[in-house]
């Protein structure tokens, strides 16, 4: 058995795979490592043989998949929270860095770690390859022959890395998820009746009202004398009318005020005149577009009204959605005949929702490997560039932003984009895991080995735990965003999993990326430093 796996690359992969998967389903009091434990069993099978690798390759195809699937799904709401809380966030991942090297420092005067050790022992406590590399890069170019002490602290500290980061979300997201639970719950759409008793909205349009007193619902069916009509901007209302309110309950219930007083009517949708529809949008001629324009159309050239976008596993008012994705399920309110006119305009393609676009993806990834090749020249001879963890990332949140250019569509159906961004994930811990085993038991067997592991242990917590501490009080993030800050600030892919996997919401992306980019070059640059000041 062992021969064959060491023969032949495939098969380890898809053991380590499996193995992985099958472990990370399995529970204790709550607690499972979901697809991590890939990255264990890729360890424990490099440890037991050391010929048990996997080539350089498949860790790198993980890891580019991984970050620019994340960045093309983060890039709408990344963009839109940089301007609300971008310096606080920042402040926190950049202040938890400094606290890991403050700690590094300290163990290095205390137990005498070499300058090299030091800045490797960082790298791997905030599991940072791109760091590691600009300090071997830096060595060289010095002509300093001991290459491989920072490769062997950093091989050392990494799994600590990993585990000890994994502790500190496993014990803050237990405390937040109720948070988050209560969150969804509060924002859930529902929907209620109205009737139309007070004198101020009686005789004005709905879309004038709902602009004017900021109502942030969706005024969907209205019955009017025993008939069943789709409420458009220029509806105007009357004396009696009966409609229904959709959105977040505390909204609706203030809009029912707002109109006259609740009514036990459900309004149902008499399907011979008027129906509800669910459409798959999957037309590339729709999808990038304002979700108020395509609702403009809707009303206007089939007389019917968008209720509700249903995106991955959450439902929200249109509204929100800001643009319409490949992949997103609109429920449309409209007159029956033109339904399959509505199916034509919004695609309502079954099949589209799994297909990847190679051609964008292609295009995209190969955009993010060449950016993160830049090489930039800092002061002090330090040289910078993103790498393939940064260069995709920071690509992937452009073009999510962007969502298309002509004719090619940037965004990524949402099962697609989940499916690709699993497939990554399972790539990179397998690879990792398969290259970090042999170099980390035979490390801590000795005692520098032993204090380098625990120096490591301190630092990873130390950062990880100060950031959660210090960004639940100075930033005004959810828990399930902070979870991804720290991710991001430890440029950790497999946080950020157990994170979304835990706290069952897409909020962690948007913390990791928003921390990623500033969180590498910092550590970078912090590497460096630490190769001068600790001697």
């Amino acid at each position: 058995m062992r021969e064959a796996l060491e023969s032949q690359p495939l098969l380890l992969l898809f053991l380590v795979a499996a193995g992985g998967s099958l472990l990370g389903n399995l529970k204790l009091r709550g607690f499972s490592l979901g697809v991590t434990a890939v990255l264990f069993v890729g360890l424990g099978l490099s440890a037991w043989d050391p010929k048990l690798v996997l080539p350089d390759f498949v860790s790198q195809l993980g890891l580019v998949f991984f970050v620019y699937t994340v960045g093309i799904a983060s890039g709408p709401s990344f963009f839109a929270s940089l301007k609300k809380q971008a310096v606080r966030t920042l402040a926190v991942a950049v202040g938890g860095i400094l606290l890991a090297a403050a700690v590094v420092t300290g163990a290095a005067l205390a137990l005498g770690f070499t300058h090299r050790e030091a800045a490797g022992l960082f790298a791997g406590a905030l599991t940072n390859t791109p760091a590691l590399a600009a300090v071997v890069e830096s060595l060289r170019t010095a002509g300093d022959s001991a290459l491989s002490e920072p490769v062997v602290a950093y091989s050392v500290a990494y799994p600590m890395g990993v585990l000890g980061l994994l502790w500190a979300v496993h014990l803050a997201g237990r405390k937040w998820l109720k948070e988050t639970g209560a969150q969804r719950d509060a924002t859930a759409i529902i929907t209620r009746t109205a009737r139309v008793t007070k004198d101020d909205v009686i005789g004005k349009p709905a879309e004038a009202l709902r602009k004017k007193e900021g109502w942030h619902v969706v005024l969907a069916r209205l019955r009017r004398k025993g008939a069943l009509h789709v409420v458009g901007d220029l509806t105007v209302f009357e004396k009696d009318d009966v409609v229904s309110v959709v959105g977040p309950a505390a909204d609706v219930e203030s809009v029912i005020a707002a109109l006259g007083e609740p009514s036990a009517d459900a309004l149902e949708v008499d399907r011979s005149t008027v129906d509800v529809v669910r459409f798959f949008v999957s037309n590339h001629a729709q999808t990038g577009r304002k979700v108020e324009d395509v609702q403009d159309e809707l009303d206007h050239r089939f007389g019917a009204q968008m209720t509700r976008l249903r995106r991955g596993d959450t439902e929200i008012l249109p509204e929100d959605a800001g643009t319409l994705m490949p992949g997103d399920i609109a429920r449309v309110l409209a007159p029956r005949a033109q339904m399959k006119a509505i199916a034509a305009y919004l695609g309502d393609s079954y099949r589209a929702l799994g297909e990847m676009d190679v051609v964008t993806v292609g295009i995209g990834l190969c955009l993010g490997m060449l950016l993160g090749q830049v090489q930039v020249d800092l002061p002090g001879g330090v040289r910078f560039s993103l790498g393939m963890a940064g260069g995709p990332l920071i690509v992937g949140l452009v073009l999510g932003r962007l969502v298309r250019t002509g004719p090619f569509t940037w965004s990524m159906p949402h099962s697609a984009n989940l499916t690709v961004r699993q497939l990554g994930l399972v790539l990179f811990f397998a690879g990792v895991g398969t290259r970090a085993g042999e170099a980390f038991f035979s490390a801590v067997t000795t005692w520098r080995g032993v204090a380098l592991f625990l120096a490591g242990t301190v630092a990873t917590c130390a950062a990880a735990f100060g950031m959660l501490v210090v960004g639940r009080r100075v930033t005004k993030l959810s828990g399930g965003a902070l979870l991804g800050l720290v991710a991001g600030a430890h440029t950790q892919p497999a946080a950020l999993a157990f994170a979304l996997e835990q706290q069952q919401s897409d909020q962690p992306s948007l913390g990791y990326a928003q921390s990623f980019p500033v969180a590498t070059i910092a550590k970078i640059l912090v590497a460096q430093m630490l190769l001068a000041l600790v001697r």
